[in-house]
């Protein structure tokens, strides 16, 4: 098969079009990128139970604790009274009657240590009638691999109510999984403890678990779409992610559920999930989103809750003529002061005290998420409020906003006639925001969706990904047949970049054991990591990304009826024709590319394919690289495709494109 290039430049690509899309979701924060290793570590963890408007939550403090030896006297207790912290108010009390008791944390699936590597401990305790030391420790199997001791004596800065910081460092004296975190009392006595936690020395910037930071880092994100999803809006108005909460020390950050701790409840597992535990420390805030975005080189994307808790699951909202409206919208103008503001200002300062001096330089905002309109739910009014204040305020800032959490439906259309009727508002909306988890066949069928979108709205592609399977705990799902699909949908997604500037996966993180939702694009447990096939095309894609597309002469749909779907960029600064094909069929195809004659003069090809043994194929945690691309030089541009593969050729030294 012959793919026709041609000189004749076509859309412009945006700067960082390929991005990523950050939610706390299959442990994604708290038991994943959030460095803390011990889980529950201020005693306030939530027990959330119910279904759709009808949620139940109950205090459960001692959530992952446990008395240490089990068959030791310890007595352990949540209490509150006289709090360390009043945003999190509950402590746990420890009695112990011997040496060498105390109290152990789950940690997930155990601690993991690497050798060497030290590990830094902190932890708030009020003396009640202890003046021995307190002894930290990581064992397994009767062996200590980490071990340190505090004098109760070494307390550091003191709250009002004699709680002391003590801190401390813990090495490793060898590799282990699945270890013991134990914290006990040298001689017997009475101790109040609180946020007791423990993070890596490589820990990026002290915050950030560093292999998942490095994979995130190696996708050369365009931007950061943070922190959800559903998460910004919570199942109840009372449970959704205030951003001030976060902006505190992180002791002081208000313990809250995770709306992923009841997907799917129904009758048959009496509406409480296997993750009804799951919640949110905060640890990863506002802040430390910017933060992370700055140090991967992404554009930072916050999303803003309107005064709806998630339609799917709720029909809570907020009157808009109401005060708590008001608060909502107030909210709004607060983020983009934190992020922009200078010194003088309120939230400016705010950050300046955090650590960060310097404005982050925020350009884009969702306004709301998967949101639509119904006789109840506003949106479209509230988005028009929402948009006027912030371009009254800042009208700089680009918007976002949502079609609703499908592309086929009522809620969609209704959608992009709301916005079409403002497209002649300048600055109404910068683009919106599409959702599409379907199945491969849809993605190989519609690689033509864009091809006739009216071009003055733009698409924010904020959501997608093949389905070949899904449901809990499927790294499976995650195979080379949907990430070919999603690499052909993407041709479609570039060619017409005129209208997509933005493009994301999701979801991006899973714990391995502890998902809601598959596929993913990156898999991991408490020692290793790896990427999805699905992770490879998003890597594949964002390190080849052109200036504009290339005319490629109408051989598109011709292709795809052979099962070849392709697209053509240039880089400008590279000299560099980039063409990325993919071969859907299970033969191998022989593709030819017919270049203009001017270009072969001191041309270089080079090709960057991925394939693997079959469509179900994927990779795991013995197998991470079963699905990954490998490099191969061409001397012509000519290559034979594997069966399902998808190649990126670089044509390189194109000099006859530059001056165009």
């Amino acid at each position: 098969m012959n793919i026709k290039i041609s000189t004749e430049k076509k859309a412009t690509i945006q700067e960082g079009m390929t991005g990523l899309f950050f939610e706390d979701i299959n442990y994604a924060a708290d038991g994943g990128l959030y460095a803390e290793m011990l889980e529950n570590r201020s005693f306030e963890f939530l027990k959330a139970t119910g279904d759709y408007c009808d949620y139940q939550v109950e205090y459960d403090g001692g959530y992952g604790w446990c008395a240490y030896p089990g068959d030791g006297e310890a007595g352990l207790r949540c209490v509150t009274g006289s709090p360390h912290c009043e945003e999190n108010p509950h402590y746990l009390r420890l009695q112990t009657k011997h040496p060498g008791e105390g109290v152990r944390n789950k940690a997930y699936d155990g601690i993991f240590l690497k050798k060497g590597m030290n590990y830094k401990l902190v932890f708030w305790a009020r003396c009640v009638k202890f003046s021995g030391d307190f002894e930290i420790s990581v064992e397994k199997g009767g062996v200590c691999y980490a071990q340190t001791a505090i004098s109760a004596a070494d307390g550091q800065e003191e709250t009002y109510n004699c709680f002391r910081k003590y801190e401390g460092v813990l090495q490793a004296g060898a590799d282990v999984e699945q270890a013991d975190f134990l914290f006990c009392l040298s001689e017997p006595g009475t101790v109040e403890l609180d946020f007791i936690s423990l993070i890596p020395e490589d820990a990026v910037g002290g915050i950030f678990r560093k292999d998942l930071f490095d994979m995130l880092k190696e996708l050369h994100p365009g931007f950061l779409r943070f922190p959800g999803g559903c998460i910004v809006e919570g199942n109840t108005l009372a449970n959704r992610y205030r951003f001030k909460d976060s902006l505190k020390p992180v002791w002081a950050r208000k313990n809250n559920w995770n709306r992923w701790a009841v997907h799917e409840n129904n009758a048959k597992n009496n509406y409480e999930s296997d993750y009804c535990h799951y919640n949110q420390t905060l640890g990863l805030g506002y802040y430390e989103y910017f933060l992370l975005c700055e140090m991967i080189g992404a554009s930072p994307l916050p999303v803003l809750n309107v005064g709806f808790a998630c339609q799917y699951q709720s029909k809570e909202l907020v009157d808009r003529e109401s005060p708590a409206f008001r608060e909502f919208l107030q909210d709004a103008l607060d983020l983009i002061e934190f992020a922009n503001g200078d010194e003088s200002t309120h939230w400016g300062a705010v950050r300046a005290q955090m650590g960060h001096k310097e404005p982050f330089g925020l350009t884009m905002v969702g306004v709301g998420n998967e949101q639509w309109q119904t006789e109840k739910a506003d949106f479209f009014e509230r988005y028009e409020i929402f948009e006027k204040a912030i371009h009254a305020y800042a009208p700089e800032i680009k918007l976002i906003g949502s079609a609703g959490p499908d592309i086929t439906s009522e809620r969609y259309t209704k959608a992009w006639e709301f916005y079409h009727a403002h497209e002649e508002q300048e600055d109404f909306v910068y683009a919106v925001d599409e959702h599409y988890y379907v199945k491969p066949e849809w993605l190989y069928d519609h690689t033509d969706f864009y091809d006739n979108y009216p071009r003055k709205v733009k698409v924010f592609s904020g959501e997608y990904a093949a389905h070949p399977a899904s449901g809990f705990n499927k790294p499976e799902a995650n195979t080379l047949e949907g990430a070919l699909a999603e690499a052909a949908f993407l041709t479609g997604v570039e060619r017409n970049a005129d209208v997509v500037v933005l493009a994301s996966y999701a979801p991006l993180f899973a714990r391995l054991g502890y998902t809601q939702w598959s596929p993913d694009m990156i898999w991991f447990d408490a020692s290793n990591c790896y990427g999805s096939p699905s992770y490879y095309v998003q890597k594949m894609y964002a390190r080849n990304m052109g200036d504009v597309t290339l005319d490629t002469c109408g051989g598109e749909k011709a292709a795809a009826a052979e099962g070849i779907y392709y697209s053509v960029s240039f880089s400008k600064a590279e000299k560099t024709v980039i063409v990325k094909i993919i071969n859907s069929r299970e033969t191998e195809q022989s593709i030819s590319l017919e270049l203009p004659v001017s270009w072969k003069d001191g041309m270089k090809v080079q090709a960057e394919i991925l394939t693997g043994a079959g469509k179900d194929a994927h990779n795991s945690i013995e197998a991470p690289e079963n699905v990954a691309p490998y490099v191969k030089e061409l001397d012509r541009a000519d290559i034979v495709l594997p069966p399902l593969s998808f190649a990126v050729l670089r044509v390189e030294n194109v000099a006859a494109l530059c001056s165009c």
